[in-house]
């Protein structure tokens, strides 16, 4: 494959993260001799975020718009069409996020091209070869796209890393447009921002995070002691901010949040995709759980197949011990 185009995702004023993964990979897909396409749409004013892509894409094509600052669903599409017949690639890649599910699907069928979401990997083998998981991650199927001009698929947050991306000398086209058209339907009102709860979890070096092992909400004690001792937080699983044990603002996954700690520690937790993929990129991950065949252990580095309530207190017992704690309560 000669030619991949990302597009570029940002909200309010930073590039999200997903951008940067879909660039890496779409550099190991071309290879050398290849051409990474980044498409931009934004206002003349957020001109400054290209800076951040420009060294990682061979070309950028910027359609700036004063209308174009936030994310409309309607206005983007209709921005789209500027520069879509303009683009000349094989694949275009978007974000399985909020603003990509609801803009890829729209662009796929606007143009009538192959469409696949939410995929894990890309292979080329006499074709393009997209990697979807289901059941719960326990499965990865491997989904087949129509031979086709272009081709279309929106990609998991964290499914690559984003470090070390290859630095070329690009290139800019900027494209000043002015979208008409009646775009009330859906409109762009502001961003609420979530409330802030007593702990950040996305700031935290080491996390400790219990699932539906736990049990009760009486046995988060159990994590909170281990966490102490390593000197970070507690987080959990969507099952358990579903019954109120932890807030909302503990949860790590798709609904939750995303984190990077460098130490992640998972307790009771299946590791269905949804909670891999607000995880994944943990510096280290060790998993508990009395399931061999849990979907965590795919991504952990380390895994104890046991009763984490017989695991979990001798390992803080040995933390303790460790940093000369002994004992006492502290």
């Amino acid at each position: 494959m000669e030619k991949i185009a990302v597009w570029v995702e940002h909200r309010q004023n930073e590039i999200r993260d997903i951008t940067f993964e879909m660039l890496g990979k779409a550099h190991q897909l071309v290879g050398d001799g290849g051409q990474v396409i980044a498409l931009f749409l934004g206002d003349p004013s957020q001109k400054g975020l290209l800076d951040k892509i420009t060294p990682h894409a061979h070309r950028t094509v910027a359609y700036l718009d004063s209308n174009l600052k936030d994310f409309e669903p309607l206005r983007y599409q209709a921005a789209f069409a500027d520069i879509f017949e303009k683009v000349d690639c094989q694949l275009i890649l978007m974000g399985q996020t909020a603003f990509g599910m609801d803009f890829a699907p729209a662009v796929a069928a606007r143009w009538e091209i192959p469409f696949t979401t939410d995929i894990v990997d890309v292979e080329v083998d006499g074709g393009l070869i997209a990697v979807r998981q289901m059941y719960s991650g326990k499965v990865s199927a491997k989904v087949s796209l129509k031979e086709a001009d272009k081709m279309l698929c929106t990609v998991r947050a964290g499914a690559f890393p984003a470090e070390d991306l290859p630095t070329v000398s690009g290139e800019v086209q900027e494209i000043t447009g002015a979208v008409e058209g009646d775009f009330s339907a859906r409109a762009f009102v502001e961003y609420l921002e979530a409330a802030v709860g007593d702990v950040d979890i996305t700031q935290a070096d080491v996390i400790v995070s219990v699932g539906r092992g736990i049990k009760d909400a009486d046995n988060i004690p159990v994590a909170q002691e281990l966490a102490d001792a390593l000197g970070g937080v507690v987080a959990c699983s969507r099952p358990v901010a579903d019954k109120k044990w932890l807030p909302k603002e503990r949860q790590v996954g798709t609904s939750g949040k995303t984190v990077k700690p460098k130490v992640y520690i998972a307790l009771g937790i299946s590791g269905a995709f949804q909670h891999q993929a607000g995880m994944k990129n943990a510096g280290t991950i060790i998993a508990v759980n009395k399931d061999p065949k849990a979907p965590i252990f795919g991504i952990a580095h380390y895994g104890i197949v046991d009763d984490l309530f017989k695991v979990v207190p001798a390992l803080t017992e040995k933390v303790k011990e460790l940093r000369g704690w002994g004992n006492s309560d502290k």
